[in-house]
């Protein structure tokens, strides 16, 4: 995966990725896409043109309510996953039951900006200038959800879910 970096702090909270006042008013996920990180920044998804991003933040990230919206936004919008120092618990599971990988690793010297490619399998990610930082492989199950696409792809490709386990 490859993409540009799009940083924010510690302690980003669902509402700031994608504002509850969408939760109910639109339910197609590509139109609800572009209402991502919107208050935080009013010109994120048009700033994207169309380009694969990763989010890239601090400590918590994802905390506040338990909507799964808040993953499925970024996902949509095109994002190929979020790389924090560490993730609010539902936030985690909600992005993994959609297929959206999460990394937890020391972000401090990822900059906005930077372009990185990330390689899930040989548990890489390749900074601007030659850097790199290990991070932490998937588990079976982590990694199966991603491979499919979340979790009720999953299931409906093997008809449950003790196969991967």
């Amino acid at each position: 995966m490859k993409g540009i970096v799009y940083k924010f702090g510690d302690d980003v909270n669902t509402d700031l990725i994608i504002s509850g006042r969408y939760k109910f008013s639109i339910t197609d996920p590509n139109e609800l896409a572009k209402h991502v990180f919107e208050d935080a920044d009013p010109g994120f998804y048009k700033g994207l043109r169309g380009r694969q991003f990763f989010v890239v933040a601090g400590k918590n990230f994802g905390c506040g309510s338990s909507r799964e919206q808040a993953p499925l936004v970024i996902k949509y919008a095109g994002g190929q996953a979020v790389l924090a120092k560490s993730f609010a618990r539902i936030f985690y599971r909600n992005a993994f039951n959609l297929g959206l990988p999460l990394i937890e690793c020391d972000t401090s010297k990822i900059k906005s900006g930077d372009e990185i490619e990330v390689d899930l399998k040989k548990g890489l990610v390749n900074v601007a200038k030659g850097r790199s930082l290990n991070i932490k492989p998937f588990n079976k199950f982590q990694a199966a959800l991603i491979e499919e696409g979340g979790i009720v792809n999953l299931y409906k490709k093997y008809g449950g879910l003790n196969i991967v386990i």
